[in-house]
């Protein structure tokens, strides 16, 4: 069932994935995708799909791979218009039951070297929801700093007035201190 912080929830009873393994095609709704765009503060969310393979294995484990495409609309860097990109993500995660992570935290290697594959996710309460792992790819998909092709920053620079530039603040600050420099009596 989605919630505010699980827009898209597509759960899988692990106990239910068969030995030879489990395809699964999911689509998210209308209002799943409006609650993918607002959760992940997008100016919309108008198409996510995923495809994902689930093998089990007799440890308890599960491999999943597959891929998740959408297509978003984000906010340009640069003219705050909208720009529209394509989400297009490949997955292939592990999952191990809780009290298997535990174990592997505890046996982490004495030499202090960190593994350099992804740590396996939790497998909560026998199920997997495919709809978060697919949201988070979809997140993880996002262009951090949308822009539109032709955006060019320029910044303003208004040239009418001469004294109005990075310089002239520094300027009115010295002018005092030279004033009262002037002030000081001679000694004579």
């Amino acid at each position: 069932m989605a919630s505010e912080n699980n827009p898209w929830s597509v759960p899988v009873v692990v106990m239910q994935i068969p030995e030879t393994g489990l395809h699964r095609d999911i689509t998210a709704s209308t209002a799943e995708c409006e609650a993918i765009s607002a959760l992940g503060d997008l100016r919309g969310v108008s198409e996510a799909t995923a495809s994902f393979d689930l093998k089990p294995f007799s440890d308890g484990r599960v491999h999943l791979t597959g891929r998740v495409r959408a297509k978003v609309t984000q906010t340009c860097v640069v003219t705050l218009d909208p720009v529209d990109n394509v989400i297009d993500e490949q997955v292939d995660l592990t999952f191990l039951p809780p009290e298997q992570i535990r174990e592997l935290a505890d046996s982490v290697d004495d030499d202090g070297e960190p593994d350099p594959s992804d740590p396996p996710e939790a497998i909560e309460r026998g199920i997997i929801d495919i709809g978060r792992v697919a949201t988070d790819a979809l997140y993880l998909g996002l262009d951090p700093y949308p822009r539109k092709p032709d955006a060019v920053f320029e910044p303003m620079v208004d040239r009418a007035d001469p004294d109005m530039n990075p310089f002239a603040a520094l300027k009115a600050l010295q002018q005092p201190a030279d004033s009262a420099r002037s002030r000081k009596p001679k000694k004579g």
